[in-house]
């Protein structure tokens, strides 16, 4: 008896229904009374014993469940409760029949107060009694009136009986309903909950991201202010000292500021496309090994250094951010030979193989000595301060390297350095390429 009681899961506050289990029953049990009463007292009989049934089944009624509400919530007391008040009823049909009009008050109780199984008995047991009742008239002293009884019962307590099987079906079906919806319920809080929790981690991720484009905007505008306008004011520097030493040397200084200015000119046009994130200007309207051999030229003609350019192997279309590394690496090695390596040679390949492209630029400088078999972080050559590690670029200010390394690995790439004093350096960039005969 365990179960949630019927009552409590449909709700006690209903009023119809606390009409009919706390008022009428009383009035109904009073006029029966009444009756009982005047038939007895016109046959002369005593109505002693039917007053004192009729008081204590009222009083039980009263003290079980009028006055203690509270009750009404625990099942084995109901239970007491409905069953007593049926005996009860059972004795009072038995000396009078038309007390089976009280009967409608034990289904009420019966099917409000007490949970499945135990209300199928007590219907049961009410029907019985309504039953006997109404085969009071029936002799029961030969097999027919027997047989007329039983159908009387069985026509009182199998529709009472349906009736409370019905009833259960659909308290569970009223169960499984409110489970369905507390579990939605769940499921949408929880839903709630995930969505809140994924709102919070798209704002962290957005956050993350705009620092991390942020981040990577930096490094972009550092490597082309680097390979633009730090390039460019170098070299400028240079033809502009230059011209100081032949001041009187009207041809040799003029030559001087013209290639100054034309450094300029271009420095300053390849600082605004690094603004607009465009390609440079060399690989508009030129392939890479073209463009590379055009750099070469005017790079030679700059700083009086012969420079070979090769291109091996089967060239085909690369995407447009590798054709800008293999370009800006190109440019930054030249840069680093005219700086540092004091070379009078410079050659320079592009080989393009199955799987990588790779892009080789050789001196034959004065070299330095690296701390290890390919480290490139610091400058492939030293100066006039002797051999320097390979870090002491970093270290003094110098980008040069750490943005041709940033280029090349972001791509998937390997950048390799290695040197030998009085020998020269030798500078391999290797990018992964599609293999041949596909599109960039």
């Amino acid at each position: 008896m365990s179960d949630p009681m019927p009552h409590a899961r449909q709700g006690l506050s209903n009023r119809r229904w606390l009409l009919m289990t706390t008022v009428v029953p009383y009035p109904l049990l009073a006029v029966l009374t009444g009756v009982t009463v005047a038939m007895r007292r016109s046959n002369g009989h005593s109505f002693t014993v039917d007053l004192a049934l009729c008081a204590l089944t009222a009083a039980w009624m009263l003290w079980m469940f009028t006055l203690h509400p509270a009750w009404r919530e625990r099942p084995r007391v109901m239970g007491l409760f409905v069953g007593v008040l049926i005996v009860l009823v059972a004795i009072l049909v038995l000396r009078n029949p038309w007390f089976s009009l009280f009967t409608p008050a034990c289904y009420f109780y019966s099917f409000r107060l007490l949970p499945w199984p135990w209300e199928l008995a007590a219907i049961a047991g009410v029907a019985i009694v309504a039953g006997t009742a109404q085969a009071s008239p029936i002799p029961k002293t030969n097999v027919y009136g027997v047989l007329g009884y039983l159908a009387v019962l069985a026509v009182n307590v199998l529709p009472m009986c349906g009736l409370a099987w019905l009833g259960r079906k659909s308290d569970e079906h009223d169960e499984l309903r409110e489970q369905a919806l507390a579990e939605v319920r769940e499921a949408n809080r929880r839903l709630e909950a995930s969505m809140a929790e994924n709102a919070g981690l798209q704002q962290q991720l957005l956050t993350q991201a705009r620092e991390a484009g942020v981040s990577d905007e930096r490094q972009r505008m550092a490597r082309e202010i680097h390979d633009t306008l730090a390039q460019g004011l170098t070299g400028i520097i240079t033809q502009l000292q230059a011209a100081e030493q032949f001041a009187d040397d009207q041809a040799q200084w003029r030559r001087h500021v013209q290639a100054a200015t034309r450094l300029a000119r271009e420095s300053l046009s390849e600082a605004r496309r690094s603004v607009h994130a465009l390609r440079p200007e060399a690989l508009e309207a030129a392939r890479l090994s073209e463009a590379l051999a055009d750099v070469a030229e005017r790079w030679s003609a700059l700083h009086g250094i012969e420079v070979q350019v090769a291109t091996t192997g089967k060239a085909r279309p690369m995407p447009p951010e590798a054709d800008v590394a293999l370009l800006r690496t190109a440019q930054e090695a030249l840069a680093n030979v005219a700086k540092h390596a004091r070379a009078t040679k410079v050659g320079l390949t592009l080989s393009y193989m199955e799987n990588e492209v790779a892009l080789d630029v050789r001196d034959n400088g004065r070299g330095f000595e690296p701390d290890g078999p390919g480290d490139g972080a610091g400058p492939p050559d030293a100066g006039d301060e002797g051999p320097r590690r390979p870090d002491a670029g970093a270290q003094s200010g110098g980008f040069g390297l750490v943005a041709m390394r940033q280029r090349i690995e972001s791509l998937s790439g390997t950048l390799q350095i290695e040197s030998e004093r009085g020998v020269g350096t030798a500078i391999s960039a290797c990018l992964p390429a599609a293999p041949a005969g596909t599109g960039a």
